[in-house]
């Protein structure tokens, strides 16, 4: 559904969101280590994210990204916006250039409700909500948590 920008974003995100602190920045390497992802690839990502106002960007030997706002601030809708765009939330299901509630696909009255549903998920999701659960061990990633 989302990019593999996007999916990388996000995961990004959340490692930041758990590892980051007033006195700690997170390293682009040790994000793309941890998560598995190419550093050139990650290292474009982040700087969109960096433009859009979600991170903040340290250079130098103790530099690295920390969160611009605090985690609960920051819903997923921000992160995917950010990199994919919310044109996905507008698109037509089966790709038809002319459809729209008074000319409708067949599938469009169902795939308005699910993008609506993701969207409405997606709005009230925060980074503070998923690092949560997964402290708690209600979910899991590929993360390795900083102690």
């Amino acid at each position: 559904m989302f990019s593999k920008s996007c999916e990388y974003g996000l995961q990004a995100m959340l490692y930041i969101a758990m590892n980051a602190s007033e006195d700690r920045n997170v390293g682009l390497r040790e994000i793309a280590a941890n998560q598995g992802i190419p550093v050139h690839f990650l290292s474009k990502i982040l700087q969109m994210l960096v433009k859009s106002k979600l991170l903040n960007s340290v250079k130098g030997p103790n530099g690295g990204f920390t969160l611009r706002k605090k985690p609960e601030e920051t819903n997923l809708l921000n992160v995917v916006a950010s990199i994919d765009g919310l044109d996905l939330f507008e698109r037509c299901g089966i790709g038809l250039k002319l459809c729209a509630d008074h000319h409708p696909c067949p599938v469009h009255h169902k795939f308005k409700f699910l993008r609506e549903s993701i969207r409405e998920t997606l709005c009230n999701e925060n980074l503070s909500d998923l690092v949560f659960d997964m402290q708690e061990g209600k979910s899991y990633l590929a993360l390795k948590i900083k102690p």
